[in-house]
């Protein structure tokens, strides 16, 4: 198999299953709703802030992928706006999934020499690294949200 075509396998497991840490994104969003998703517990990021945060690196990378510019800054990264309803909810969690289902094709697309090339510019490192790194990223937050959605589970079992 293509580099390229692994690389978009891993990228899309870790959202819609089939990965070797046996989590991923969609499962463990499937019962969250909007009041859970914008819970903030023990002030940490609320689900709903770290989904827009992976959303956010996902779609800086399918612009570069579309020829477009890099346009994604760290400073604004955790700028979600505010969720308040289910509809919108679901709606930013639809996007997730497409920007993620779009940015697949067009790591698929990619030729086995760009992977080696710089990633915009040089300081950002190659496409290789970058591709893996939007997956650790994600994976990183991941395991946020699933630790976020155990203590809310856990408190609404107790009561509080």
């Amino acid at each position: 198999m293509k580099t390229t075509k692994q690389i978009a396998k891993h990228f899309r497991a870790m959202v819609f299953g089939g990965n070797s840490t046996g989590v991923c994104l969609k499962d463990v969003l499937e019962d969250i709703n909007w009041l859970q998703a914008t819970t903030s517990v023990h002030k940490l990021n609320t689900i709903a802030v770290l989904v827009f945060h992976i959303h956010y690196y996902i779609v800086a990378v399918k612009d570069v992928l579309q020829g477009k510019p890099l346009n994604a800054h760290d400073k604004y990264s955790f700028d979600a706006p505010p969720i308040t309803s289910e509809k919108e909810w679901q709606h930013l969690i639809s996007k997730v999934y497409a920007d993620v289902e779009a940015t697949t094709l067009l790591i698929e697309g990619l030729s086995e020499e760009q992977l080696g090339e710089d990633f915009v510019l040089e300081k950002y490192g190659n496409y290789y690294r970058n591709l893996h790194g939007v997956i650790e990223h994600s994976h990183y937050h991941l395991g946020q949200i699933s630790l976020i959605k155990k203590i809310l589970t856990r408190e609404k079992q107790s009561g509080k």
